[in-house]
C-alpha cells in the first residue's frame, strides 16, 4: 500500500506531456513514402490499411488537438485592451477561447458573412473539420485569431485560416445556437455543376462537384438559395451547391432547346400518314417547360422492376430486342397485346396480334383514361390499355413496352415501377451500314433513304435530349447483338444489387 501512495504522489507531483501534437501529419508523411511499396510487400498493404483506417486516422486527430491545447490563460494582446470588447463592458463568459490544431492548405469547412461590421459564421459544411470537433456554431463571431483581431472581409479571414498550421487559438462570441441533426435526404442530379464556373456561389473553394445522374446526400437545407451535400458514392466532406430554387430561376432564363430550333432538331413533319400519334399536344407542350434539377430518391434493395420501357426513335431495334427478350425466356419477361378498333383479317385470332374491339367501346375507354398511348391510323383506332400492363405484371413477369416517350409521365410511378433505356441511334454512317446489311441478307426489303436515316438520328437526339431525366440506362445500338448483351446485363444487376428509386415509389 505504501508503494502505491508513493507512486501516486510522483505521478501527481510530475507533469505529463504529449511527445509531439503532429502526429497525423507524420503518418500522412509516412503513408506518402511506403504506399507505392503496396504491390510489392504484404506486410506494407497490411500496415497502410490500418494507417488509414477512419478510426484510426479519428484516434490521431483527436490526439493532436488535446495535445495542441494550451490549459493556462492565454496573454492578453495589446490590441484586446483597446478593443471594442472591453468598451462594450461585456460579462466574462459571453467571451470564449478556443484551440484548434490544422496542417497549413487544410480547410476547415466554414463560411463567413459580415453582419454588424463583425465576421459571423454563416455556415458549417458537414463533415468537414469544424463539424467534427464541434466547437464552433453558425452565428458565432469570430473577433481574434491568435490574439489579433480578424476585421470585417470575410476573403481575408479565410486564406489566413487556410494557410495558418500548427496549434490556432481563436477568440468568439458564441450564439448558443441549437445543433440541427442533418437530415437523411438523398438526390438524383439531372445536371452538371461545377462550382468554379458559377459566379453566384459565396466561396468557390466550399463548393461540391456532382455530374448528372450523381447521387447525393443533403445534410443541409437552411439556406434558401445554397445547400448543403455530399457524394453519396465518394463520401467526403459536404459542398454547397445551388438548391431547387436557385437552379430552377437561373434554368428558367435560359433559352430551352424547342423542337423547331433548327433544320434536323425538331419534330420531323411528313405528308406521309404515321401508324401512332400518341398522346395529346398539350402533353408535348408541357414537356418543353419541364425544368429537372433534383430528384429525391431512396436506396432499395435488390429486386424485379414491374416493366422494362424501351425508348427511342422508329428504326433503332427497340422491337428486335423486346421480342429476343420475350423468345429467349418467356416465363421471365412478357409484352401487352394493342388493342384496335379494326375489323380482325381472315388469317387473325383475337388476342394474338391484336384485340379486336368496337370504336365506341374504345372511344369509351380512352375517355375514361384507360389507356396508356393511343392513336388513329387509316380510320381506325389503335392503343396499349393500362390494364393489358398489369394482366402481365400480377403473373410475376416483367412486362417489356416500347411506347411513345410521352407515355413515361403515366408509368414512372409505383404501380408500374419502370427500368426506363433509351435505345439511342448510332451515327448516320454506322446506321447506313446497319440498313444495308439488313437489306442485303434479305431480312427487310423496305429500303431507306438518306434523308430517312438523317430523320432516324435527329429524331433520337430531340427524344434524348427531352426525355433524358427519366432514362436509368443510355444504349447505342450500333450492334444488335451487343446492345442486347448490355441490357441483359443491367437487367440481371437489378435483381443483385441495391437501386436508387423516387422516393414516392417507397412512401
Amino acid at each position: 500500500m505504501r508503494k502505491n501512495l508513493q507512486a501516486h504522489e510522483r505521478l501527481e507531483d510530475s507533469k505529463l506531456e504529449a511527445v509531439s501534437d503532429n502526429n497525423l501529419e507524420l503518418v500522412n508523411e509516412i503513408l506518402e513514402d511506403i504506399t507505392p511499396l503496396i504491390n510489392v510487400d504484404e506486410n506494407v498493404a497490411e500496415l497502410v490499411g490500418i494507417l488509414k483506417e477512419p478510426h484510426f486516422q479519428s484516434l490521431l486527430e483527436a490526439h493532436d488537438i488535446v495535445a495542441s491545447k494550451c490549459y493556462d490563460s492565454p496573454p492578453s494582446s495589446p490590441e484586446m485592451n483597446n478593443s471594442s470588447i472591453n468598451n462594450q463592458l461585456l460579462p466574462v463568459d459571453a467571451i470564449r477561447i478556443l484551440g484548434i490544431h490544422k496542417r497549413a492548405g487544410e480547410p476547415l469547412g466554414v463560411t463567413f458573412r459580415v453582419e454588424n461590421n463583425d465576421l459571423v459564421i454563416a455556415r458549417i459544411l458537414h463533415g468537414g473539420m469544424i463539424d467534427r470537433q464541434g466547437l464552433l456554431h453558425v452565428g458565432d463571431i469570430i473577433k481574434e485569431v491568435n490574439g489579433h483581431e480578424v476585421g470585417n472581409n470575410p476573403k481575408e479571414l479565410q486564406e489566413l485560416l487556410k494557410n495558418i498550421s500548427g496549434s490556432v487559438t481563436l477568440k468568439i462570441l458564441p450564439s448558443y445556437r441549437d445543433t440541427i441533426t442533418p437530415q437523411q435526404v438523398f438526390v438524383k442530379c439531372h445536371f452538371d455543376y461545377n462550382p468554379y464556373n458559377d459566379n453566384l456561389i459565396p466561396c468557390k473553394e466550399a463548393g461540391l462537384k456532382f455530374s448528372k445522374g450523381e447521387i447525393l446526400q443533403i445534410v443541409n437545407r437552411e439556406d434558401p438559395n445554397w445547400w448543403q451535400a455530399s457524394h453519396v458514392k465518394e463520401g467526403g466532406s459536404a459542398g454547397l451547391i445551388p438548391s431547387q430554387f436557385l437552379e430552377e430561376k437561373r434554368k428558367a432564363f435560359v433559352r430551352r432547346d424547342w423542337d423547331n430550333s433548327g433544320p434536323f432538331c425538331g419534330t420531323i413533319s411528313s405528308k406521309k400518314k404515321k401508324k401512332m400519334m400518341y398522346l395529346t399536344t398539350r402533353n408535348a407542350e408541357f414537356d418543353r417547360h419541364e425544368i429537372q434539377i433534383y430528384e429525391e430518391v431512396a436506396k432499395m434493395p435488390p429486386f424485379q422492376r414491374k416493366t422494362l420501357v424501351l425508348i427511342g426513335a422508329q428504326g433503332v431495334g427497340r422491337r428486335s430486342l423486346k421480342n429476343r427478350f420475350i423468345v429467349l425466356n418467356p416465363t421471365r419477361f412478357g409484352t401487352t397485346v394493342p388493342f384496335t378498333s379494326r375489323k380482325p383479317r381472315e388469317d387473325e385470332k383475337d388476342g394474338q396480334a391484336y384485340k379486336f374491339v368496337s370504336r365506341s367501346e374504345m372511344e369509351a375507354d380512352i375517355k375514361a383514361g384507360k389507356y396508356l398511348e393511343h392513336g388513329e391510323y387509316e380510320g381506325n383506332l389503335y392503343g396499349t390499355k393500362i390494364d393489358s400492363i398489369l394482366e402481365v405484371v400480377q403473373t410475376g413477369r416483367t412486362c417489356i413496352l416500347d411506347v411513345n416517350p410521352q407515355a413515361l409521365k403515366v408509368l414512372r410511378t409505383s404501380e408500374f415501377m419502370p427500368y426506363v433505356v433509351f435505345i439511342a441511334a448510332p451515327e448516320l454512317e454506322t446506321l447506313r451500314a446497319m440498313h444495308k446489311a439488313v437489306v442485303d441478307a434479305g431480312i427487310t426489303t423496305k429500303l431507306l433513304t438518306d434523308s430517312d436515316l438523317k430523320k432516324t438520328v435527329d429524331e433520337s437526339a430531340r427524344i434524348q435530349r427531352a426525355y433524358n431525366h427519366y432514362f436509368d440506362l443510355i444504349i447505342v445500338n450500333d450492334n444488335l447483338d451487343k446492345a442486347f448483351e448490355k441490357l441483359q446485363t443491367a437487367i440481371e444487376k437489378l435483381r443483385m444489387e441495391p437501386q436508387w428509386v423516387p422516393i414516392s415509389w417507397v412512401y
